[in-house]
């Protein structure tokens, strides 16, 4: 039976409720973890280094999954993939929660990863599949809502749990995404697949492998750089010369959609840095404890979650290119004052972290929904999977960077910004400087490969009203 337009977009915004609470508990799996690795270092008598595993085993197969769930999502119904990475979710949450030795943690939480990694594939598919494009931005700024409550909670339930309970509880928090999994059986369709023929998983195997190099290559050394670089001219000769390939090189012909993976590679990786820096910022340069870290963090949160359905709402309204603009000034903004002010008051910085939040929020929404529009139909599941899986990326690579700059430390380091006239955290006010030119860089990019879209609109709109006066 065809669904109506009508019904289609009820159950849409049903499933976008579902989706914003499922994303939310996403968000706090991934970086709950991160507050308790000098618990967990304690207790199994490991270093930081060997525990930061939990965290980024976690990240490396997410980011893997992403795509791999994007591409069995044209192969296989989507209530199908969505109830199987959900159950293996649970499972892996179950086996920690059990765990008492270090190697059992680290099945868990690779066995999370494998299963959440649904999460943010569908967050991707479910818009473009139940919303029409003229509302894609609003669907899009629930996805933007979800991962900010998630950003904004995992701190400080983690801080609490880990406080007075021991870190084990951390995977229960978990649990709840259980609440969800009948809300999208019963939601969503029983559409057909829409490609057929084999998955090509040497392909995917190959892609995950360079991946996984790349990553490790920040931190554990640059030979395994080279690893990557092999395994990634391997995917490449197999995707030009497998029958039925893992990702279609066609789809890389696009420009606009490859311009459009460059931007978001830029953006995740200089937005991170809100959540990366932050912290070491107001614990080195402020001297917070960090109970008060956390309570610094959450209004830049709340503010995110808060003001991005606005901004999905200006993308379906204004277009999307006006919103890149609003998140390009905030963002701009908040880089330039923190690098001016990183040794002033820890109210300060606060303050301009709402502004980076914000303007991350905005920019997110108003990309994804850029890019998605550069997509065919067939091609839509492997496509915005691959997005995510960029995202991902960039900020493994990009945290393992912060990571070694600030490793450097301040001292005898000049600043290069003029209005900089504190005696200390010179090393932050740089990177932040080198990030606002980058916000630069992101806005010129974005108009290049997608600044006529709001022409675009404009014009189908003036010519609907010419329309129908006519028809008066």
């Amino acid at each position: 039976m065809k669904v109506s337009t009508q019904d289609q977009q009820q159950i849409g915004n049903k499933l976008m409720r579902v989706l914003m609470f499922t994303l939310t508990l996403s968000m706090m799996s991934g970086i709950m973890f991160n507050i308790a690795l000098p618990k967990i270092s304690l207790d199994f008598s490991l270093t930081i280094a060997q525990v930061s595993w939990l965290s980024s085993a976690y990240i490396l197969i997410y980011a893997i999954g992403a795509v791999t769930y994007g591409k069995l999502a044209d192969r296989y119904k989507l209530k199908s993939l969505v109830t199987f990475g959900l159950l293996l979710f649970t499972v892996g949450s179950l086996i920690g929660l059990a765990s008492h030795t270090f190697a059992m943690a680290l099945i868990a939480r690779c066995l999370q990863s494998a299963g959440a990694a649904v999460i943010p594939a569908i967050a991707m598919i479910i818009p473009l599949r139940y919303f029409a494009p003229e509302r894609r931005g609003f669907a899009l700024s629930m996805t933007a809502v979800g991962l900010a409550f998630g950003n904004a909670l995992g701190p400080v339930i983690a801080a609490l749990i880990v406080s007075t309970l021991h870190w084990r509880w951390l995977f229960a928090v978990t649990l709840l995404v259980l609440i969800t999994l009948p809300f999208y059986r019963k939601y969503l369709g029983n559409e057909q697949p829409r490609a057929a023929g084999k998955f090509d998983w040497i392909g995917g195997l190959l892609l995950g492998a360079a991946i996984g190099l790349f990553l490790l290559s920040v931190t554990k050394g640059l030979w395994l750089l080279l690893g990557g670089l092999i395994a990634l001219g391997l995917f490449i000769a197999r995707i030009c010369t497998a029958g039925d390939p893992f990702i279609a090189p066609k789809l890389f012909q696009n420009k606009k959609y490859t311009l459009g993976l460059t931007i978001a590679f830029l953006v995740s990786g200089t937005c991170c840095s809100l959540f990366v820096l932050s912290p070491l910022l107001l614990t080195e340069i402020q001297k917070l404890p960090s109970v008060w870290i956390g309570f610094a963090m959450v209004p830049a949160a709340i503010a995110s979650a808060f003001f991005g359905r606005k901004g999905g709402r200006l993308a379906d309204i204004k277009g999307n290119s006006f919103v890149v603009t609003v998140a390009s000034s905030l963002l701009l903004s908040c880089f330039v004052l923190l690098s001016t002010f990183t040794g002033g008051s820890p109210l300060l910085i606060a303050v301009f972290l709402i502004l980076g939040n914000v303007g991350q929020s905005f920019i997110v929404i108003a990309l994804s929904n850029s890019v998605s529009r550069t997509l065919p139909t067939d091609q839509v599941g492997v496509g915005m999977g691959m997005l995510s899986m960029v995202n991902f990326i960039s900020q493994g690579i990009a945290i393992g960077i912060y990571s070694k700059v600030v490793d450097l430390g301040s001292a005898g380091v000049p600043h290069w910004n003029p209005l900089y006239s504190y005696s200390s955290g010179s090393i932050y006010s740089n990177i932040c400087l080198v990030i606002a030119v980058l916000q630069l860089v992101v806005f010129m990019l974005y108009f290049l490969a997608f600044g006529r879209e709001k022409q675009k609109k404009a014009m189908i709109l003036k010519e609907t009203e010419t329309a129908s006066l006519s028809n008066i």
